[in-house]
């Protein structure tokens, strides 16, 4: 039975992001990764500031985090992520997992998930990334 819970779950969080056309690209010195946005109204605000530019900064060996210019409607909330989700922390705070864990109450929205090799951001030091719609 517990089993058969755990494959529901990630199968309706695969649903999620399948069920989003909108993607963006993520870019840096440190190389690029693709992701398929969540269907939220979170993620659809992301949509609208875009292209931008974020410093980013190592938070904890598990992600990297920058401000945006502005804070993003509130959607459901989650306590795990997995490498490469995209969320926010605050209202603001932009969020690439490189790791896999779990964050405390209230949680994170995710705004989407990765497509590729977000190992190029587990390093330390800050890096400045462009966010912007993808072509593909």
């Amino acid at each position: 039975m517990l089993r058969f819970a755990l494959t529901l779950t990630v199968s309706m969080a695969t649903m999620d992001y399948a069920i989003a056309q909108d993607r963006i690209t993520i870019s840096s010195d440190w190389g690029t990764v693709d992701a398929v946005l969540t269907d939220n109204e979170a993620a659809s605000a992301l949509l609208d500031l875009l292209p931008i530019t974020l410093d980013m900064r190592d938070h904890l060996r598990q992600e990297k985090t920058g401000k945006l210019p502005i804070s993003l409607p509130r959607s459901e909330r989650r306590l795990d992520f997995s490498p490469g989700t995209i969320g926010l922390w605050g209202s603001n705070d932009f969020v690439v997992y490189y790791r896999e864990g779990e964050v405390p109450w209230p949680g994170i929205v995710v705004l989407g998930h990765a497509e590729g090799d977000v190992a190029i951001f587990d390093r330390p030091g800050r890096v400045s990334v462009r966010i912007e719609r993808s072509e593909r």
